[in-house]
């Protein structure tokens, strides 16, 4: 080899050497940047299976003060088309759902959803931190999110007309003092068969739907 391929050659080896460990930064951290997208996305799922458990443990509770109301009309407007909000329950619920889904929920973070709706907002924090890699301050650091699930009728309520008082002295019609239905609830478009002498209604979840909030 010349002297003039000899010199080529090493003014060469340290630009590739440079390249070679660009390279390898380059790799190192897309590689971190997508583990903690893995991180975060691992947290925002646990948060949503969260709050929808919290949620569904909320529609679910409501069973017993429906059932206590069902003959009073007013209250069957308010839950069906009004701005119900319904028992504030069900962050055991949540809590259990959050651990499964190696999240934890953080302290004061499971609380009523904001505005005039129904339904829970959860914040956790991922039970593991993202580790050791080149991002710096991020080895201690854990994925943090936030959801909220609604508890949504799936129904609408029409009033009955109201009866007429029968006059002074005038004999009420026969079954009169049987109960009778406060109007017609129907759901996804189907009126609701209710027998009002022998009540019996169908699960929560055939009244109201749980979903994640797009906020």
């Amino acid at each position: 080899m010349t002297r003039r391929g000899i010199r080529e050659s090493g003014q060469a080896a340290p630009l590739y050497v440079t390249m070679v460990a660009g390279l390898l930064f380059l790799a190192l951290a897309f590689f971190a940047v997508g583990q903690a997208g893995a991180a975060r996305n691992g947290a925002q799922s646990g948060a949503d299976a969260a709050a929808l458990a919290a949620a569904q443990e909320s529609r679910d509770a409501f069973g017993d003060e429906f059932l206590a109301n069902f003959f009073d009309p007013d209250f069957l407007e308010n839950v069906f088309n009004g701005d119900l909000v319904g028992p504030f329950v069900g962050c055991p619920a949540a809590e259990q759902l959050a651990d499964k889904n190696d999240v934890t929920v953080k302290p004061g973070e499971c609380r009523p959803a904001d505005g005039f709706r129904w339904g829970v907002t959860v914040g956790v924090e991922t039970q593991e931190p993202m580790g050791d890699n080149i991002l710096a301050d991020t080895a201690d650091e854990k994925a943090e999110a936030t959801a909220t699930a609604v508890v949504v009728p799936r129904c609408t309520f029409e009033r009955a007309p109201e009866e007429e008082e029968p006059e002074e002295g005038e004999e009420p019609e026969e079954g009169a003092d049987e109960p009778s239905l406060p109007g017609e609830i129907r759901c996804d478009g189907g009126l609701l068969d209710l027998n009002p002498t022998n009540l019996v209604l169908p699960d929560m979840s055939v009244l109201f739907s749980v979903r994640l909030a797009e906020d």
